[in-house]
């Protein structure tokens, strides 16, 4: 969206650890699952999990050097145990797992023999050191319709605000962490801010691994990890800004060396399966994140990556790649029918696999699907749109979209981050015609804490875009849904302050869905 505008230091990053994770951040779970974290410890990082399904789900923790121990060795035994209870009196699982030099000392256990939709609790330990524990749970079971409550996250630039919003979303314990992309920011450091970067802008692997370990030491971050289990996708900052498949936005003549190298600082930083670790094809290193998970019979969550499979954006600044924002009318290229955001072996997958047995269809991606028009107050043919999202790909979302009418599936709600905004919206067969049919419905939540453009503007384009119900910029929070089969709620949360690492949060809407009858309606 338009936008207002070397590796750190063991010794800074040990200080950075140095606040573990306050047991007052979990609610009424908080004795049972967290522990402070030592300064200098082994697992200063926390802990997660993941990928939930109803037999099991992945657990994750990545070792740091304590420097009152030896040196890390370049592999690291690292113990874990999974049990029914806080105090681990009835362990069902247990073993042991290599903390791999090469794979960043990340270790990523996949369970399965589990219960379903049964919560478990998990700790690691090595050389004599418990790690936190966290909480997770299993999915339910196949034939099973129970509900689902669960958060959307997006954009936590670190230098931009305090992380309120995750302490937030651990008091509500829900049974799913959806994060949607922006989990790190590339950026060097910006004097004035209210917290800084450490070291330069990142563009090789010890400096993403350093960067993560930044913001992995916020201790309502490792809280919100540790209460339930996450489903993430990445957006451009994991890698660099704007980029689109092999090409950087400054046109960088190493970037497939730069992205191959942020993918697997991902997969290393994030509590995903052994089955997702990158592999290095023909020396570009893929990885498929695309996937759907089922809750029940209640709903299927599909997962899109709309990054790495891209066609570049058109009509970019001269001598740049990258976004803009260009009147439709003066971008012929944007009428290319054959451009996808999505690559057409994910747009097929995607039109195969709606379901038309369960409810509710969730599409978990980037950004805003829905039209803005930035540049106009007159017909939204004539206005200026941004390239980098669904803007700049129009005839893929209306593939996409045409796929949704002509298998007549029901219950799709979208669900997007990426915009630094608040956006709830109709999603339409022409949206260049208000009257025609509503095929969906869009929530896309604003940032953790990223700053968003002027809401002023946002406010005088939104009436020339009839389709949304909710847009707000200046705003950062998250969205919170509860789904049943009759009804899905989505509330709106927004912070009072985010450069308060205490800051209150407030509903500011509420919105209901059928699933027979697509549109969010106010509550």
């Amino acid at each position: 969206m338009p936008t207002p505008d070397s590796c750190p230091s063991k010794r800074h990053l040990l200080k950075a650890l140095g606040g573990g994770v306050s047991l007052a951040l979990m609610g009424l779970h908080a004795p049972a699952l967290l522990a402070n974290t030592p300064t200098e410890s082994l697992f200063g990082l926390g802990v997660a999990s993941g990928e939930p399904h109803p037999q099991g789900f992945t657990i994750w923790t990545r070792l740091t050097q304590d420097l009152s121990k030896a040196p890390l060795l370049a592999n690291m035994p690292v113990r874990w145990e999974v049990s029914r209870d806080s105090q681990f009196k009835s362990i069902v699982r247990h073993g042991s797992s290599m903390a791999q030099a090469a794979w960043g000392h990340s270790v990523h256990v996949d369970l399965v023999g589990l219960e379903p939709s049964t919560p478990y609790w998990y700790r690691f330990n090595a050389m004599a050191e418990h790690s936190s524990t966290g909480r997770t749970r299993t999915t339910p079971s196949v034939d099973a319709l129970e509900p689902l409550n669960f958060v959307i996250a997006s954009c936590q630039r670190w230098d931009q605000g305090h992380y309120a919003a995750w302490k937030h979303i651990v008091k509500e314990e829900p049974d799913l962490v959806l994060f949607l992309g922006d989990y790190i920011y590339e950026y060097g450091p910006i004097e004035g801010r209210v917290r800084m970067h450490e070291g330069p802008r990142v563009t090789r692997l010890e400096q993403y691994r350093a960067r993560y370990a930044q913001y992995k030491s916020d201790p309502a971050l490792q809280a919100a990890h540790a209460i339930a289990p996450w489903m993430s996708i990445w957006d451009d900052h994991e890698v660099d800004d704007d980029y689109a498949g092999l090409q950087g936005a400054d046109l960088q003549i190493d970037f497939q060396r730069q992205r191959n190298e942020a993918y697997q600082a991902y997969w290393e930083n994030m509590p995903l399966p052994m089955s997702m670790r990158p592999q290095l094809i023909n020396g570009k290193v893929e990885m498929t994140l695309f996937r759907r998970t089922d809750w029940g019979r209640l709903a299927k969550i599909h997962f899109l990556d709309d990054r790495q499979y891209r066609d570049p954006q058109v009509c970019p600044k001269p001598g740049k790649g990258g976004s803009n924002v260009v009147k439709r009318s003066e971008c012929l290229a944007l009428q290319d029918a054959s451009r996808t955001i999505l690559g057409m072996q994910q747009e097929q997958w995607l039109a195969r696999g709606w379901d038309l047995q369960r409810p509710w269809n969730l599409l978990a991606q980037q950004t805003l699907m829905s039209p803005l028009s930035w540049g106009s107050t007159a017909a939204p043919e004539l206005g200026s749109y941004w390239t980098d999202g669904w803007d700049g790909y129009p005839h893929a979302r209306a593939r996409l979209l045409d796929s949704i009418a002509q298998r007549k599936v029901n219950g799709v709600v979208t669900l997007g981050g990426d915009v630094h905004a608040h956006f709830v919206s109709d999603l339409k067969s022409n949206f260049d015609d208000p009257s025609s049919r509503t095929l969906a419905t869009e929530f896309c939540g604003t940032s953790i804490s990223s700053a968003g453009v002027d809401n002023a503007l946002l406010q005088k384009l939104k009436p020339w875009s009839p389709h949304l119900k909710y847009a707000r910029s200046d705003q950062r929070g998250y969205m919170s849904f509860s789904v049943t089969q009759q009804l899905l709620t989505a509330r709106v949360m927004a912070l009072g302050d985010v450069n308060n690492p205490d800051s209150p949060i407030a509903t500011a809407a509420t919105y209901v869905v059928d699933p027979l009858l697509a549109g969010a309606q106010s509550a």
